[in-house]
């Protein structure tokens, strides 16, 4: 797999074409509308292809921008839609480029606490946090802190309005993009995971689109021991991820 970093505003309509059927082969109800409108709302595309056929393979999309929150400048990536074929599923294709991706968005940043804001409805994308954070909120094994909670809900309400609910810590959006049949539930086996199990309990509308708001820290001393591998990969970008950003 080879891995590809462009602003929005460098994609092409083709390359757009191609993220749009493959986010359409594992959601239902999607619309190119409302595609675009996400895609529209970020500021760069992380594509990953596959080395032989040039196929697209996977792919995110982020959104770079700075707050104040309680006095101090903090910067924030948010991600958007995020899919992966199946065929590479246990791979960690995408995950071994986004690591890389985000150290190249750090250095824009420069002084500013970087933090991560995802939303999930799905146990794939959620599962990504224990990848790259030592610590992260919602976690299985640890009460969110009042600060981070404070944190986490501005961020939440600050990007999606009155569609976040604070109570539950989910959103529900007005077209929310539903995985399709066969990917929508958990399997059974998968709830043995903590981590996943703890997912299923906060978002019991997951498979109706209801999307977990989750947030951890970029910041170095937070990378898990993988995370910070790659990250020292990143001085090599040329070995790990075409930056075109």
């Amino acid at each position: 797999m080879t891995g590809l970093l462009i602003r929005r505003s460098a994609l092409s309509t083709s390359g757009e074409a191609e993220m749009f059927r493959l986010l359409e082969s594992q959601f239902d109800g999607v619309d190119r509308w409302t595609f675009r409108e996400d895609l529209n709302n970020k500021d760069y595309v992380l594509l990953v292809r596959a080395e032989d056929d040039g196929r697209l393979a996977g792919f995110t999309t982020l959104a770079l921008y700075r707050r104040r929150f309680e006095g101090r400048d903090i910067a924030v990536i948010c991600s958007g839609d995020t899919v992966m074929a199946p065929d590479g599923w246990g791979q960690r294709s995408l995950a071994q480029y986004w690591i890389p991706a985000i150290e190249h968005l750090r250095a824009q940043q420069p002084g500013l606490t970087l933090y991560w804001l995802l939303i999930s409805s799905g146990y794939r994308s959620y599962r990504f946090l224990p990848v790259f954070a030592r610590t992260f909120h919602p976690c299985h094994d640890r009460q969110t802190p009042a600060e981070d909670r404070r944190l986490l809900d501005f961020l939440a309400t600050d990007r999606f309005g009155d569609r976040y609910d604070p109570a539950s810590g989910v959103v529900r959006l007005p077209r929310p993009q539903l995985l399709a049949g066969p990917l929508r539930g958990i399997p059974e086996r998968r709830l043995a995971d903590p981590h996943v199990a703890y997912f299923a309990a906060l978002n019991p509308g997951h498979a109706e689109g209801d999307e977990l708001v989750c947030l951890a820290s970029l910041e170095r001393e937070n990378y898990t021991a993988a995370a910070g591998r790659l990250a020292e990969r990143a001085s090599r970008p040329a070995e790990t991820l075409r930056i075109l950003a």
